[in-house]
């Protein structure tokens, strides 16, 4: 039985995993490779993606590193507040906040507005941000999304880090930054390896939000662009080998580089990290750094609302009227509703078909621990390393592949039904989720109830019905819960998938709203708006369920 479950999930995750990474980045010659060293377009979009991601995760170091320090050393009013807004990001895929972003800094958006009313620029003069500085843009916003990421790993290795070290090099002499420099830094570097490789791989290989801001010379861009003739051109697929190549190989260096200092970090606290209480202006310092930063990842935000209820928003700081027209219009979108019916049936089979994989491969990690279990376990996590738009681009190629065979091509051809890639796709992405919070929940659980009922009779499925699954039953709920949620709102594998119109999910409606001239952005941005409530509301259930804070949910 064990075996049968073990290689059925592994089954599972080498076809829709193993096999799309292969056929991304298999059958791609040399001649291809050098295309793109030589074209220089093309070249363009490497640079342009590094670029962007470099520049992206030093601006989230900047953001994360005093936030997390503040908060770790200072107690002040309204700072658990403070904390949980600062994950505000979080709720909303950065491609739609970018639609916030071209109303905000448009050449006749609420930006220019501002500094023509304050006699800044003249009239006439507006600053054509998007197309001058537009590499900046999409900078601005991965990095307002992502720093949460980075935020969330540096404060759990400054819960695990030791104040006796600190404490020991101030005893021997050495000043603030010193101290800083030799001893924090290199032992919060792990945890700050971490969280940047997550912040450095999501930007380098994000789709999204260079798409929406019109930022072609970007690698993801030019592989999206490209699966129009996927199965003539080889130049996607070598797109894709230099995009995995280039994540690995930087991940590969900075493990090499940081991996290996968490020593004396891993043994943890030998004592809880002392804490100042501050009161009146000093309160008010250090709560200052957590106000910006909140106000400014709050803006794409609070820009798609305001452009959902603007009846007209051209050349004003904010819209001359309000109007809930556009969420009427928006649900009587051609588009829209069939949309919401496709995300919730794909996100819906996805989030049963992650959480019984998910509950699988837990057990068997936690509590069979066959032979090899740690490969499956691995196996399971593999997806959070490997880029969304590889596993996406890869498993449209397998289901053209597939559509070869007679039986399979009705239903597995992207070109004709892509629901059960979409699902399976769905699926694989959020698997992570549900294995960590179940083993979570079976490491909680004592074996020793289980022990006891087959000492008096019980069967496996009844002590797996009776005692296992209602002692596990929040954890394995918060996970199906992140699942369906952050399916609903996938965006690579809705954009790439999703070739056909009438099985468009969520996503890929925004993105064509925004395309109609005229009203689409303010419709997009009402149903943007939904799509944020509808996230924040799953996540406060997953965090309510588990008993837990968004933060350590999405942390953990």
């Amino acid at each position: 039985m064990i075996w049968l479950l073990y290689a059925a999930c592994a089954g599972f995750l080498t076809l829709f995993l193993i096999a799309p990474v292969a056929i991304a980045i298999g059958g791609v010659s040399l001649s291809n490779l050098a295309e793109i060293a030589q074209h220089p377009v093309l070249r363009d979009g490497v640079f342009n993606a590094l670029g962007i991601a470099s520049v992206t995760t030093v601006a989230c170091l900047a953001i994360a590193l005093p936030l997390a320090w503040i908060a770790a050393r200072y107690r002040f009013a309204g700072r658990g507040v403070a904390e949980a807004l600062l994950l505000a990001p979080l709720i909303l895929p950065p491609f739609v906040g970018a639609i916030g972003f071209v109303q905000v800094l448009g050449r006749h958006g609420a930006l220019n507005a501002l500094l023509v009313g304050l006699g800044i620029v003249a009239p006439g003069q507006e600053i054509d941000w998007l197309g001058d500085h537009r590499l900046a843009a999409v900078v601005a916003i991965e990095a307002l999304h992502l720093y949460p990421f980075l935020y969330l790993t540096t404060t759990a290795a400054l819960a695990r880090l030791d104040p006796a070290l600190v404490e020991a090099a101030r005893a021997a002499g050495a000043g603030p930054l010193t101290v800083w420099r030799r001893v924090l830094l290199p032992l919060l570097a792990p945890g700050l390896f971490a969280g940047a490789s997550v912040v450095f791989v999501w930007s380098f290989t994000e789709l999204g939000t260079p798409l929406m801001l019109g930022f072609d010379r970007h690698l993801a861009v030019q592989i999206f662009n490209g699966l129009a003739e996927v199965e003539k051109n080889r130049l996607p697929f070598a797109q894709v080998v230099v995009m995995l190549t280039l994540a690995a190989l930087i991940y590969g260096i900075g493990q090499g580089i940081f991996g290996r200092r968490a020593d004396a970090l891993g043994k943890g606290a030998s004592a809880p990290w002392p804490t100042v209480a501050l009161r009146g202006w000093w309160a008010v310092a250090a709560a200052s750094p957590f106000v910006v930063v909140i106000i400014l990842a709050a803006a794409p935000h609070a820009a798609v609302a305001l452009l959902s209820f603007s009846g007209e928003w051209y050349g004003t700081v904010l819209p001359r009227w309000f109007t809930t027209d556009h969420y009427a219009q928006a649900l009587a979108h051609p588009h829209v509703v069939p949309g919401i019916l496709n995300s919730l049936l794909y996100a819906g089979a996805a989030t049963v078909l992650a959480g019984s994989l998910g509950a699988a491969i837990a057990w068997i990690a936690v509590r069979a621990r066959p032979f090899g279990w740690q490969g499956l376990d691995l196996l399971a996590m593999l997806p959070l390393a490997v880029p969304g738009l590889i596993i996406a681009f890869g498993t449209l190629v397998l289901g053209v592949l597939l559509a070869s065979v007679p039986v399979l091509g009705p239903i597995i051809d992207p070109r004709q039904n892509p629901t059960l890639l979409l699902i399976c796709a769905y699926a694989v992405r959020r698997v992570p989720y549900v294995v960590r919070a179940v083993a979570a929940g079976l490491q909680q659980t004592p074996v020793a109830l289980e022990e006891a009922a087959a000492a008096c009779g019980a069967g496996p499925w009844l002590r797996l019905t009776r005692i296992v699954l209602p002692l596990i039953a929040a954890s394995l709920a918060a996970g199906m819960l992140l699942t369906f949620s952050f399916s609903m709102l996938e965006v690579s594998d809705s954009l790439v998938i999703a070739q056909k119109r009438d099985f468009w999910p969520i996503t890929r409606v925004l993105y064509s709203l925004t395309e109609i001239l005229g009203n689409g952005p303010a419709l997009a941005c009402a149903f943007a708006t939904w799509c944020m409530l509808f996230l924040a509301c799953a996540l406060w259930t997953a965090s309510a369920l588990t008993g837990r804070g968004a933060g350590r949910l999405l942390r953990d």
